[in-house]
């Protein structure tokens, strides 16, 4: 195998993207997350905050009166639907395609299984954790009330849900969407590197 795409989708404060980053580094390849938007924006000349707007949610409830399962097509800029978050997500789609084609490297969110599930060389992840692992992470990481932490992760992972479903189609937690799913409370940020490393190594000898 050429080079070995990671994709890793994550229930928050599970530590998915640190897992990410980390098996990035052990790889010696590039990780990649927010930086999509940008290179979205740059690709589309769309501008960057309406990317941050849909960065991994929808913005509007009548986005799921219709269907939006991704295809691949892009809207012109002519046309009304340019900065939809239809469109902006094609975008990022365009955008995961040319980094999965280009080398190997790691990719946290934005449904890059399901946009590279036709891709021979790509691995999918799932990180989950139990709730009490991830609320302690994430009282480090963002400044919320420890009474509300739990609403806060709750609402965050329905977004994630939300948006998986209204571009693929699936659910984003059933497991049968992913080669590997790992928790992390239990095996521990460097064991779930190990893991995927060794599920990487089994499958493409």
């Amino acid at each position: 195998m050429e080079h070995v795409i990671v994709t890793i989708a994550r229930q928050y404060g599970s530590g998915g993207k640190t897992i990410g980053q980390m098996l990035a580094d052990d790889m010696n390849v590039s990780c990649y997350e927010r930086e999509i938007l940008h290179m979205a924006s740059e690709d589309s000349g769309i501008n960057e905050y309406l990317f941050a707007q849909v960065d991994e949610r929808i913005r509007t409830n009548t986005f799921f009166k219709m269907k939006h399962i991704y295809k691949g097509a892009l809207v012109t800029p002519e046309s009304d639907g340019f900065t939809s978050d239809d469109n902006l997500f094609n975008y990022q789609a365009k955008i995961i395609k040319k980094l999965a084609e280009k080398d190997s490297c790691v990719i946290i969110g934005r449904c890059a299984d399901y946009i590279l599930k036709d891709y021979p060389n790509v691995v999918s992840i799932f990180v989950h954790a139990d709730p009490q692992f991830c609320k302690k992470s994430a009282l480090e990481r963002v400044s919320v009330p420890e009474k509300d932490i739990m609403k806060y992760i709750e609402k965050t992972d329905k977004y994630r849900g939300d948006y998986y479903k209204a571009h693929t189609g699936h659910e984003w937690h059933d497991l049968r969407n992913y080669d590997l799913c790992l928790n992390s409370a239990s095996l521990g940020f460097e064991k779930c590197v190990e893991e995927i490393k060794a599920y990487i190594k089994i499958r493409f000898n």
